[in-house]
């Protein structure tokens, strides 16, 4: 139990908030270093890639935990939104993710075919 008397908030929806917001935020980031940087292009921002998509799958990892966790408590417990908001936050990551291989894939296949 809790101070307030309530179930305690299982800490993994919290982290897996954390990490959903950094997997969505990562790969946006990188582009803009790569903006500003006179050293790199935008296809170095491909690095960031199987971060992001690591950073999401973890954060759904630990929100399923999450809410497996509060399963067993009776009502609405506390926590169950964060887990919510965890998990749909790395799956944005993920698909990001997943969108960004594509394009390089996409840019990888026509420089081949260019050159």
């Amino acid at each position: 139990m809790s101070s307030n008397g309530g179930p305690p908030r299982p800490a993994s929806a919290r982290v897996s908030v954390l990490l959903g917001v950094l997997s969505v935020a990562l790969l946006p980031a990188a582009v803009v270093v790569t903006r500003w940087s006179e050293r790199y292009e935008l296809l170095h921002a491909a690095v960031a890639i199987p971060l992001a998509a690591l950073l999401g799958a973890a954060a759904v990892t630990l929100a399923r935990r999450a809410r497996s966790r509060l399963a067993p408590t009776l009502g609405h417990p506390a926590g169950t939104r964060t887990a919510r908001l965890g998990r749909l936050l790395g799956v944005a990551g993920v698909m990001l993710a997943l969108t960004a291989a594509g394009s390089v894939g996409v840019y990888a296949v026509l420089s081949l075919v260019a050159g």
